[in-house]
């Protein structure tokens, strides 16, 4: 319905299915009394899929706590539960709560990790992309000025967004690496960076590429191949935090950084910042702008570092 790209009906299939856990999950929360109420359904979502339900409620759930009767300790709750161990996709589902409520309604969404928070925009990103792709994925849109977070830094939340956008490119490409490789480079140079590094995300998290694919992706991405590396430890390191690594994961893992899920997992942790509240100073700061890199970008860049050091990109 979508007008995406079809690579195989398996392909096909895996992508709707995908979007169905989300609705499903969605629909959950939407119905629950309480977010304790939800996790049970939830829970009963086949694994390969569950993050994905898990994302749809949040959704859910910060809409309600944007609407103007919501209490708006909805989302805080539901991470207080279960939905802890899918930190990462709850984030990504309060982005696309952003993407439906007026923007007078965003300071009620509940987002504190100032680390984590970037992964909004990355769900918001993605939800443009996927809605109105025409506009952001062929038109290349770029919204100025985002106004999120009110803290800033200003100048990163195009770049957050872009990584969303990357994302919902796996699915607009239909997985098809090489299809979406074709469509990033279409793309001004300084934003591939990020556009590979959300496709890496979806092919590692999502999947419907094998094994010869992926490396085919990373060899297309060229001087990108670290950030496609470094979204693939993210992809992996949400799985292995909720218990959800796949067959898929494995190969995705080992064809895009040479290693196990579990293996880049805890290099993710041995690299993330100590103090995920701050601007670090480096080459990214903006003239006349603020001054410094956000701790996610930090993180990012020593995780791309990382997989080029080792000679896996």
């Amino acid at each position: 319905m979508r007008g995406f790209h079809e690579k195989s009906p398996a392909a096909r299939e895996l992508l709707e299915t995908i979007g169905q856990s989300f609705l499903a999950g969605y629909a959950y929360a939407a119905e629950a009394r309480t977010p304790a109420d939800a996790e049970e359904r939830l829970e009963g979502v086949p694994a390969q899929f569950r993050g994905f339900a898990y994302e749809g409620a949040a959704m859910a759930f910060a809409v309600r706590d944007g609407l103007p009767l919501g209490r708006g300790r909805n989302v805080a709750t539901f991470l207080a539960g279960r939905a802890a161990n899918h930190v990462y996709m709850v984030y990504v589902g309060v982005g696309w709560a952003m993407a439906r409520l007026p923007r007078f309604r965003w300071s009620r969404l509940y987002a504190p990790d100032p680390l984590l928070r970037w992964l909004a925009l990355d769900g918001y990103g993605f939800h443009q992309a996927y809605f109105h792709t025409d506009r952001y994925v062929h038109g290349q849109y770029r919204e100025p000025r985002f106004p999120w977070p009110a803290d800033g830094p200003r100048w990163y939340a195009d770049r957050a967004i872009d990584q969303g956008i990357g994302r919902a490119m796996w699915f607009v490409g239909g997985a098809d690496a090489d299809r979406v490789a074709t469509m990033i480079d279409k793309f001004a140079a300084h934003r591939r960076a990020d556009l590979y590094s959300g496709a890496g995300l979806a092919a590692t998290y999502a999947g419907g590429a094998d094994a010869d694919e992926l490396l085919s992706f990373r060899q297309r991405a060229g001087e990108h191949g670290g950030q496609v590396a470094q979204a693939s430890v993210f992809a992996a390191t949400a799985r292995v935090r909720a218990g959800l690594v796949t067959d898929h994961t494995r190969v995705a893992t080992r064809a895009l950084c040479g290693l196990t899920p579990e293996a880049v997992a805890q290099i993710s942790d041995d690299l993330r910042p100590a103090a995920p509240g701050r601007l670090i100073p480096g080459r990214l700061a903006a003239p006349g702008r603020e001054t410094g890199i956000p701790a996610y970008e930090v993180w990012r860049q020593r995780l791309a570092d990382q997989f080029v050091s080792l000679g896996r990109s």
